[in-house]
């Protein structure tokens, strides 16, 4: 088992490669220890997964569950695990460098602090404070024993705000404000991504499964993203499924979705294997 020293060293490397590599979101151990037998890297925890997984809505989930979802999911798994704590569950700065404190308590190597508001009338903070909670952040990771990973969000086109130059401007204060990786989730122009790139000197996550058709790995890895994330889009396919499945059983009384479903006898020797390795 690596000490989680030796994950976050190996999860600051990922992102001084040459090419991107994909972080996946699971949304619960499970699901985790399975990204882990697929061969991938490291995680990254999606709270919109987690939220649906414990039937509330995305943002529906207090700090204090949150962390010890986190927690779980990084125990689960010999990996590097970032966490997606939404805005730092406080407006405060102090608040959202002890929120920090508190993911790398939980095992974390990483994490993502947004701009979002939570405010249906005001859903992004007014810049200067967004980027004093990401100076809070960042002064609070970068205090720790261990290279915390620090994701500074710029939400502008989640909340239907395509303004590609507040955007740039947003990112390069979190930058100057001391965050590790940059992330703007909702671009979906390959032009506008690679103006976001260039227009920054720390590695960018890219949120992918956007657009008709997506953007794919090497597409997004020439443009020089170095980060490839999708969210809660793995929690969304899987409940895709049930519905589809649950919708037969009701509509038409037929089970043919069961030929599609993972098999049994595998999942138990796929999890019975990470935790003997656990």
């Amino acid at each position: 088992m690596l000490t989680q020293s030796e994950k976050a060293h190996a999860f600051r490397a990922l992102h001084q490669r040459d090419k991107a590599f994909i972080i996946p979101n699971p949304w619960d151990a499970g699901t985790a220890r399975l990204l882990a037998h697929i061969g991938f890297e490291a995680l990254a925890t999606t709270s919109a997964g987690y939220a649906f997984s414990a039937g509330k809505p995305d943002h529906g989930v207090g700090r204090d569950a949150m962390l010890q979802h986190v927690a779980a999911i990084a125990a689960a798994v010999d990996l590097p695990v970032s966490g997606d704590l939404e805005n730092g569950y406080s407006d405060s700065p102090s608040d959202v460098a002890q929120t920090v404190v508190l993911a790398a308590a939980a095992g974390l190597v990483g994490c993502s602090i947004e701009d979002d508001s939570g405010r249906a009338d005001n859903p992004i903070y007014e810049i200067h404070l967004a980027a004093e909670r990401v100076q809070a952040a960042a002064e609070a990771a970068h205090a720790l024993s261990f290279p915390f990973t620090l994701t500074a969000r710029a939400e502008n086109y989640l909340h239907g705000r395509a303004d590609l130059g507040n955007t740039i401007k947003r990112l390069q204060a979190y930058q100057e404000a001391g965050a590790d990786v940059l992330y703007a989730p909702g671009l979906i122009r390959k032009e506008d991504i690679a103006v976001v790139i260039r227009s920054v000197d720390r590695p960018v996550n890219v949120l992918a499964g956007l657009g008709d058709p997506p953007l794919d790995l090497a597409t997004l890895s020439e443009l020089g993203a170095r980060r490839i994330s999708v969210g809660g889009s793995l929690s969304r396919a899987a409940l895709g499924a049930f519905f589809r499945a649950a919708h037969e059983m009701r509509d038409y009384g037929t089970f043919t979705f069961t030929k599609d479903a993972a098999s049994g006898r595998d999942l138990n020797q796929i999890f019975a294997r990470s935790e003997k390795q656990g």
